[in-house]
């Protein structure tokens, strides 16, 4: 097979359904950003929650008088001594805790005046009304159960919270965003291939005299197809050339420049370049071999002469 008859024929063919031809790059490229965005997104999420995991923990809070008079939990009364002692020391006896923290309700009452200084609520709470607390480090931020079955009931314990609840409805909503991202790409693809399936099929039409010609003379069945399988190639590889632009163009603009992402929020662990390089080589892959074969399959039968 000639090299230059090959890349001849691509660009005939290219010159010949430029505006089918431009169609199928933009809907690869769009398709194959938002390939690379999910799965950045899944890492991104994956990343938050590995940090975040780690750093929360279960808080065990103690009944005090008011909640005597209104927690079902409390019935018996404000937490004794003797009572938080045996928290403390059952605590340390369980092999899955880390450390222990005890957090007073002075200390929690200062917390809040700091935390919420601006709310009109922190003016009429008094230290009394907070709750001491015990907060737990699990060595496995997964295995809370065990900490709420030993001591939630138990006297002088109003509540056995575990934080993780409090980032279990933003990694949700990530998750869903993430997945309406891979529906909106698998859409993508579907008009992808419909486009390229319509423009093999155009270009072959276009071209049957030639086929003829070469089929008379005794071209195989591959060198025939070659060349059209080529050009389905080629736009799929400027698709993924545009889909690495607008990756590397949003990852920049998002995180490091534009809106500083990662200087506007410094808690969250932003992924770094070095996804963004490992997501690429797939979408290359992709961007190759799906206008490939769908051209391949689609001459088997649109190519018969």
């Amino acid at each position: 097979m000639r090299a230059q008859f090959v890349l001849s024929e691509i660009g005939v063919g290219l010159r010949r359904n430029l505006t089918m031809t431009f169609a199928v790059i933009v809907s690869v490229a769009l398709s194959l950003a938002l390939l690379g965005g999910a799965l950045l997104a899944r890492e991104q999420v994956d990343s938050m929650k590995g940090y975040w995991y780690d750093k929360v923990q279960v808080s065990i809070y103690l009944c005090n008088e008011n909640d005597a008079e209104t927690d079902p939990n409390c019935t018996r009364g404000a937490v004794t001594a003797q009572q938080k002692r045996q928290i403390l020391a059952d605590l340390k006896k369980l092999d899955i805790v880390d450390r222990v923290y005890h957090e007073t309700a002075e200390q929690a009452y200062k917390h809040y005046q700091e935390q919420f200084k601006d709310s009109p609520l922190a003016d009429s709470l008094t230290p009394d009304q907070m709750q001491e607390s015990y907060r737990v480090k699990l060595k496995d931020p997964t295995k809370f159960e065990v900490i709420s079955t030993a001591f939630s009931g138990r006297e002088g314990v109003q509540e056995v919270q575990d934080q993780r609840n409090l980032l279990e409805n933003l990694f949700r909503m990530l998750n869903g965003m993430n997945w309406a991202a891979l529906g909106l790409m698998g859409l993508m693809l579907i008009v992808a291939l419909l486009l390229i399936v319509n423009t093999v099929r155009v270009a072959a039409f276009s071209r049957r005299r030639e086929t003829g010609i070469m089929r008379l003379v005794g071209a195989s069945s591959f060198y025939i197809q070659m060349p059209f399988i080529a050009e389905a190639a080629f736009a799929g590889l400027l698709g993924a050339v545009g889909a690495t632009v607008l990756l590397v163009v949003s990852r920049y603009l998002l995180i490091d420049g534009g809106l500083a992402l990662a200087e506007q929020m410094p808690l969250i662990n932003f992924i770094g370049w070095d996804a963004l390089f490992k997501v690429l080589p797939l979408v290359f892959v992709v961007g190759v071999l799906m206008p490939s074969l769908a051209a391949f399959f689609t001459l088997r039968k649109y190519l018969k002469v």
